[in-house]
């Protein structure tokens, strides 16, 4: 846990995450009804936000919870947000729950992330997406962005590499921005070291972009995939969790799946050691 000597003052901290979402002092004013004058006397130190009104800038601007705390500390303030290792007693009915899930979308394949695209688990049907995968990039802690993009992982097999590639970079540097944390930062910097300097959206005529994925015969599997998170957490490890789901794109690739799949009830990914 930080503590208030390495936070820094609240009224900078709070001023640098509206300068991050692009307000104007009297757009954030408008959005938390917060007069401009109370906000710039907060900013610049001259007036000191209870820990309600730190909250409550911090909802209107879309704070994560990990910051939340951090800002509270920083106004002197004990954090409000918990922050559990997964394997956590008080989490584990969620985490059951997510599992069942994963479960319930076989036989095709779903992942359980937390906020890095770490794998915190998966189902039997992820099995047939790492032929090939070079074994350190399936050692724990399991990186999605980095198996997609390396070319010992997914990259070589992907068909539509550079559009697929230009996909995950975007939700990469949209989490980021949103969370400004060195760990997003510096992932999304390698993701782009894969595209090359392009970035592509879907084919003009395709309703939604879909993974293009050669197995060992040479034909293409083509999924589209879901993404979900947790609508209400109220723990910060909770909050970067997410479940990537995929499901087939064509008949080709269903009738592929409708065969019992290899090794029903484990999974070719180790999740990584939950703190």
């Amino acid at each position: 846990m930080t503590t208030a000597t390495d936070t820094g003052e609240v009224g900078p901290l709070l001023r640098g995450w509206r300068e991050r979402r692009r307000f104007s002092q009297q757009e954030l004013s408008n959005r938390s009804s917060v007069s401009t004058r109370h906000l710039s006397r907060v900013e610049t130190g001259r007036a000191r936000p209870t820990p309600e009104m730190i909250l409550h800038l911090a909802d209107h601007l879309d704070v994560p919870l990990r910051e939340r705390n951090r800002l509270l500390l920083a106004g002197g303030y004990a954090p409000q947000y918990r922050d559990r290792g997964l394997d956590d007693a008080s989490v584990a009915l969620v985490m059951e729950g997510l599992r069942g899930l994963l479960d319930a979308h076989l036989p095709y394949p779903a992942l359980l992330l937390d906020d890095y695209w770490d794998v915190v688990d998966s189902n039997a049907g992820v099995d047939v997406l790492l032929a090939g995968c070079a074994p350190e990039l399936l050692e724990p802690p399991v990186n999605v962005i980095r198996l997609c993009l390396h070319p010992g992982g997914l990259a070589p097999r992907i068909g539509n590499f550079t559009e697929w590639a230009s996909h995950l970079y975007h939700q990469l540097v949209h989490r980021a921005e949103r969370s400004h944390d060195p760990r997003h930062l510096a992932l999304a910097e390698e993701a782009g070291s894969h595209l090359a300097g392009t970035c592509r959206t879907a084919p003009v005529g395709s309703p939604v972009l879909t993974l293009e994925l050669a197995t060992d015969g040479g034909d293409l599997m083509r999924f589209f995939s879901t993404s979900a998170r947790l609508s209400t957490p109220t723990d910060a490890a909770l909050e970067g969790l997410h479940m990537e789901t995929f499901l087939p794109a064509d008949a080709s690739t269903r009738r592929r799946f409708a065969r019992p799949p290899h090794g029903a009830g484990e999974t070719g990914l180790t999740s990584a050691p939950v703190a």
